[in-house]
């Protein structure tokens, strides 16, 4: 018999997140939490739901929806960012 409800260790555990990773994402309230006192609780098909309405390319990747995301080519996420120009000039003129 399958629970219904799981606890932060647990729904971290099912969707190969970090515990800390699901903490931040109920206090942005970003997935739904049920509260039985002070524990959190979780329902894995409510926060499925809401994590594929909310975008989370995390999901999509574990579903097989989606490419992985990011630079192309063999080129480094910082290597594929644009120079943005300097607002501050320091030094004497």
């Amino acid at each position: 018999m399958k629970k219904d409800l799981l606890t932060v260790k647990e729904l971290a555990a099912e969707l190969r997140m970090s515990p800390k990773s699901i903490q931040r994402a109920y206090r942005k309230e970003k997935i739904p939490v049920q509260w039985l006192g002070r524990m959190a609780r979780f329902d894995l098909a409510k926060v499925r739901r809401a994590m594929e309405r909310n975008g989370r390319s995390r999901m999509r990747r574990l579903n097989g929806n989606s490419t992985p995301q990011g630079a192309t080519a063999g080129q480094g996420r910082r290597r594929a960012q644009q120079k943005r120009p300097c607002s501050v000039r320091r030094g004497l003129v």
